[in-house]
């Protein structure tokens, strides 16, 4: 690989560095994401539940109550209802998740099973941040090797294409 080559890798290896160096600082903003999100469903569950323990019933009776409605607006609102706790549960559960996964591994907890509105507005508002921590180290290290590797080989892979090329001398 001549020096032009070994420039242009060593830049495309640097652009993914502090490309993937970015990871933990996204993790840390959806994680914030969830817990907003976590607060304003709180709201809705924990009324959701005062309501039907007022007229002695639990959650599923309330829902079972929606389910056996004539009415297709309460059945409706029954469904969309049970909905809303099924969401609350599963980002309470990535909250979790994420908060007891270690810094380098919560991308990888994101990327499992995130909540794909959150993972959009959190795309749209991202604001990086430098990589001082250990996680963002890491997370620059493996891009930076990721991306050198994956030049390197192309670069080698044309030029072996050049030199062996009808007509080459």
């Amino acid at each position: 690989m001549g020096s032009v080559g070994r420039v242009v890798t060593l830049v495309i290896g640097l652009a993914g560095g502090a490309l993937f160096s970015q990871a933990p600082e996204f993790a840390q903003q959806y994680r914030q994401r969830i817990g907003g999100a976590i607060d304003e469903l709180r709201i809705i569950v924990d009324d959701f539940t005062k309501q039907a323990a007022d007229h002695h019933l639990d959650r599923q009776q309330a829902l079972d109550a929606y389910a056996r409605s004539a009415d297709d607006f309460l059945r409706d609102r029954g469904v969309s209802m049970r909905g809303t706790l099924e969401r609350y549960e599963r980002l309470v559960t990535q909250q979790s998740d994420l908060g007891s996964a270690a810094p380098v591994a919560k991308p990888f907890v994101l990327m499992r099973n995130a909540d794909e509105g959150i993972l959009a507005n959190t795309w749209r508002d991202f604001v990086p941040g430098v990589p001082v921590s250990f996680a963002g180290l890491v997370w620059a290290a493996v891009g930076f090797i990721c991306c050198w590797v994956v030049t390197a080989l192309f670069g080698a892979g044309a030029k072996h294409a050049v030199r062996w090329r009808p007509g080459y001398r």
